[in-house]
């Protein structure tokens, strides 16, 4: 039984053993993208930065773009944005979770809510509830190029300005550290002038109007780009962290199985003695 018992917690450490090597890799590599992924980030911020700032003072100064004003219910386009891949620890769940939320908020204010999905974790979620999802991009979360976020945005786009939606808004995580990302909605369209104010005193030729209707097509590009980076950024961070925690755990339940191995080899060898000692004294009284 003890041989029996032996053979069974030395394949299990073996096991552990294997998936060690396994999360601890994932965590290596995780590690060595957020570095990428963090410069990416970073280089976008300065024309993102720059291009909301005239947008914003364009708006705030009274430009309006043109769009065409629809009757009927108002609509709410929600971009959810998740990783195409798990063991990422609660990065999607937390996603998910505000973006359902938000979807429910939407109805009970007597708005129609249309649903695009990035990455297949949101796709499989709203699928799986029978929740419409009107479109659905994967295979762009991990490493996104700024093509991606024409490709996704620019249907959008159309949409907003044929009036066939009233706002667009985005559910993606914000990469704070590689220890803090949150879960946020953000209204990249329209934009409400009171939110902030100017900080310039240029100039618009031919016009405010004509120059807003010009780049607010590329103020949205760059916002959804600048989420997709955020996002990848926390899912790298967010996986390193829930890789770590496997590895520790791994390594924790190696060293239980290990002293559970080296007590059951005790008790084997202790059984052995005490059959050989029974069998000596055996012997010795039959002669």
């Amino acid at each position: 039984m003890a041989s029996a018992e032996l053979r069974i917690i030395n394949r299990r450490i073996k096991s552990v053993r294997s998936t060690k090597k396994i999360t601890r890799a994932m965590e290596l590599i995780a590690s060595s993208r957020i570095v990428k992924a963090q410069n990416r980030m970073k280089s976008s911020e300065s024309y993102f930065g720059l291009l909301s700032e005239i947008v914003q003072d364009l708006i705030n100064n009274g430009a309006v773009p043109k769009i065409d004003a629809k009757e009927g219910k108002e609509k709410v386009l929600l971009i959810v944005l998740t990783s195409d891949r798990g063991l990422a620890g609660a990065y999607n769940t937390n996603i998910l979770k505000i973006a359902d939320n938000r979807r429910k908020e939407i109805e009970q204010s007597g708005k129609d809510v249309e649903i695009v999905t990035v990455g297949k974790k949101a796709t499989r979620y709203f699928t799986y509830r029978k929740i419409n999802v009107s479109s659905g991009y994967e295979g762009i979360t991990d490493s996104p190029e700024f093509d991606n976020a024409l490709e996704v945005m620019t249907p959008i786009t159309d949409k907003y300005y044929k009036g066939d939606v009233s706002s667009i808004e985005i559910v993606y995580t914000s990469y704070k550290s590689a220890l803090t990302q949150d879960a946020v909605i953000k209204k990249i369209l329209p934009l409400d002038p009171q939110e902030v104010e100017s900080k310039s005193s240029v100039t618009f030729e031919p016009s405010g109007e004509e120059v807003l209707n010009s780049i607010l097509p590329k103020y949205a590009n760059a916002s959804f780009f600048n989420a997709l980076l955020n996002g990848s950024t926390s899912e790298h961070a967010a996986r390193m962290r829930a890789m770590k925690a496997a590895t520790d755990n791994a390594e924790e339940l190696i060293k239980v199985l290990a002293m559970k191995s080296n007590q059951a080899r005790q008790a084997e060898i202790t059984t052995e003695i005490s059959e050989i000692v029974g069998g000596s004294e055996a012997l010795s009284d039959a002669s």
